[in-house]
Formats: C-alpha cells, sequence, structure tokens
C-alpha cells in the first residue's frame, strides 16, 4: 500500500455553509490611493480562538554519524492531485502552544519523540489565496532514547503517511530528483532547500 494508490473519483462545487473546514470571503478594502476594491479568498475555520495561528510545520532533525537528517513524509493530497512531500504538520489544538502542537503531531505522523529548540516567526502559507499560517518549529530527535528505537505513529484512520529520511546536505538534489519522478514538493519543503543550498553555494 503506498500514497500513489490513492485516486480522485470527481470534483464538484462545495457550497460554503456544507464546508467543514474553510470558508470563502470577499473582502471590501481601499487601496493607497483611496479607490475601492475587493478581493476574493478563503479562511480556514478551525483556528481555536485563544491561538494566534491554524498550525505548525515541523523541521525534524537527527544527528547522524554521516551528518544531520531531516524527516519528510509522502502524502496524498487531493487539491493537487498529487503525492506531496512534505515536513510533519498539523493543526493547533485548543489551549495548545505550537511547541506542543510540534511534539504532539511528530509522535503522532511519525512515532519519534523530539525536544524543541526553536520556532519561527508567524508565517502565512499563501496570503493572496487564504489567511491560513504557521509557525516552523525546530526540533531534534535523539535516536538513542528508547523511545526513538522502534517508533510507531498513531495515525488517524484516514492518514495514509509515509515517513523518510533525507541527508540535509542533499536537500536540493533530493527535491529535484523527487519532482521528476512524479511527486510534489511543498513549498516549505522546497524553500528549506532552497536556502541550504544557497547557503552552500555563498559559502554563508
Amino acid at each position: 500500500m503506498s500514497a500513489r494508490d490513492t485516486k480522485i473519483l470527481k470534483t464538484e462545487p462545495l457550497k460554503s455553509e456544507d464546508a467543514e473546514w474553510t470558508k470563502l470571503v470577499l473582502t471590501t478594502y481601499t487601496d493607497p490611493l483611496g479607490k475601492t476594491r475587493t478581493w476574493e479568498h478563503a479562511e480556514r475555520r478551525t483556528r481555536p480562538a485563544d491561538s494566534e495561528i491554524d498550525g505548525v510545520g515541523i523541521v525534524a532533525i537527527v544527528e547522524k554519524a554521516s551528518g544531520p537528517e531531516i524527516i519528510l513524509q509522502k502524502q496524498y493530497r487531493p487539491p493537487i492531485g498529487k503525492v506531496a512531500i512534505e515536513v510533519p504538520a498539523g493543526l493547533v489544538d485548543a489551549g495548545e502552544t505550537a511547541e506542543q502542537a510540534a511534539v504532539r503531531e511528530l509522535r503522532e505522523e511519525t512515532g519519534y519523540v523530539g525536544v524543541v529548540s526553536e520556532s519561527s516567526p508567524v508565517m502565512f502559507n499563501d496570503p493572496g489565496f487564504c489567511n491560513t499560517n504557521l509557525k516552523m518549529v525546530h526540533v531534534t530527535i535523539d535516536m538513542s532514547t528508547a523511545e526513538n528505537k522502534d517508533p510507531k505513529p498513531e495515525l488517524e484512520e484516514n492518514e495514509f503517511i509515509e515517513v523518510f529520511m533525507v541527508p540535509l546536505k542533499n536537500l536540493w538534489a533530493e527535491c529535484q530528483k523527487l519532482e521528476k519522478e512524479g511527486y510534489a514538493i511543498d513549498a516549505r519543503v522546497g524553500t528549506l532547500a532552497e536556502g541550504i543550498e544557497i547557503a552552500q553555494r555563498l559559502k554563508l
């Protein structure tokens, strides 16, 4: 069984009142010249009232003798009809910090237990289309601990996630290879890979 075994059966319009996770919004605003304009966009319905963010992305790093590796996932995404290469990620629950959500989601999706080192500023995924935002939480994983010897994900019944690791120094090349194989590269993974590549080229 693979994430690639998923198949779209049909696509059809969805009324806003029937949508559980998102809604369409028409915003009216004035531009710097005072002209009134409108903008169509989407909003999530799931952000907790006590949270400034919708979710977290997790930069989970495993230290190995050959160098640090990042934990990635293969997951089918119906909106694009492809298996995406992603970092572990998930929505924040009510009363939960970004860091707590990251540790929980990492354990649920990969089975690994990590320690948070830092978090990014609030970032917006696609601000021209939706208000969805997140923090990228950096987590280190100690493979010598008993809990990480035989990690077992705790996936929901509708989650089909394949976990794998890539050496950080090879992430850009791996993204290029995976795209040629037909995978979609999530922007968070691609941006991280490009940043590493630029740093290597410029010797920063």
